[in-house]
């Protein structure tokens, strides 16, 4: 089987028609299922591997014995596995995102590209719509202000892809709450975040180069739903070391939501209402380098230190880095 482009999902679903779509409509991809133990079992074919729970406890990933189950972070396994067959490019999305039919990304070396610059935060939702609307993680005290900044036109090296999604975007349980309306964004070209400039991004349509996958780490000792945001906001300081930034492009699939309850989501979203400008002081005061070892160790520890994960969680980052050490 060819792994060289690689489509991580865990699910405890049925096969959905999402799952189905990815597999008629990319060649050339091959898709990876994480289980779980409320999973229904998922028959393997020529571009689709099923880990089950079995399979995933004979991998060897030392990660996977403090790994918690009936948890979205056993998608980290999926990328070790990804990695561990030759993956060059990684495609993060969850079941109940389907692709259009034109699905496509930038190039990661892109040329003559939109940046933006000289703001700490920027709603990039705004380049895309006029909606009110914006990421969750994003900060709530900047949504009705007015953002300063300035644009540049480059070429410029991405270390990450983010693609919208449309219908049912990545926003948060107060927009639900308040808005309850389907989004579909425009056709805009891509654009770039320059080094300094934060935007939450999610796990529901993205792509990682090889080389940022050290950073692709979903935290186990924080919410459900602050787990991607928090690994987006650490992705972003880190890559930056490696003269990598984060793009932003068009949407590219569609969501069907599955079925949340919404008030269950805020809870679970508080920390992403709460921390994210005190999680973001944390990352902008390291001194971090070109060693993505060196890098999760120092955020980690000061993110503990800071009481925004648990202890457990640097047991299993120092396990994250044994077992990437393996694959890469």
């Amino acid at each position: 089987m060819d792994y060289t482009k690689t489509i991580i999902i865990t699910t405890i679903n049925k096969k959905t028609n999402a799952i189905s779509d990815f597999e008629k409509l990319l060649k050339g991809w091959h898709i990876i299922l994480v289980g779980d133990k409320k999973s229904h079992h998922i028959e393997d074919t020529s571009s689709l591997t099923y880990l089950s729970l079995k399979k995933q406890n004979e991998l060897g990933f030392v990660l996977n014995e403090l790994l918690p189950y009936n948890h979205y972070v056993r998608k980290n396994l999926g990328y070790l596995f990804a990695l561990k067959n030759g993956a060059l490019s990684i495609y993060d999305t969850d079941d109940d995102n389907a692709p259009y039919k034109e699905w496509s990304f930038p190039s990661f070396e892109i040329k003559n590209t939109l940046s933006i610059n000289g703001s700490k935060y920027y709603n990039v939702y705004n380049n895309f719509t006029d909606e009110l609307v914006w990421p969750r993680g994003f900060p709530l005290s900047l949504i009705s202000r007015k953002q300063e900044f300035s644009q540049t036109i480059g070429d410029h090296s991405v270390g990450i892809w983010q693609g919208l999604a449309d219908k049912d975007p990545d926003v948060d349980a107060i927009h639900r709450l308040v808005f309850d309306k389907e989004i579909v964004f425009d056709k805009n070209p891509p654009l770039v975040l320059a080094q300094g400039c934060y935007c939450p991004f999610n796990s529901q349509n993205t792509l990682w180069h090889r080389e940022m996958i050290p950073y692709a780490y979903l935290p186990a000792t924080v919410t459900f739903r602050f787990t991607d945001i928090l690994r987006g906001y650490i992705a972003q300081r880190c890559i930056w070391e490696h003269g990598k930034i984060l793009g932003f492009t068009q949407a590219t699939v569609y969501q069907n939501r599955n079925e949340h309850d919404l008030m269950k989501d805020f809870n679970s979203e508080i920390p992403c209402y709460t921390e994210i400008e005190k999680v973001v002081g944390i990352l902008d005061s390291l001194s971090l380098k070109n060693d993505f070892e060196n890098n999760l160790i120092t955020i980690y520890n000061a993110l503990f230190k800071h009481n925004i994960v648990k202890e457990l969680e640097l047991d299993l980052v120092n396990r994250w880095i044994m077992d990437l050490k393996k694959v890469l």
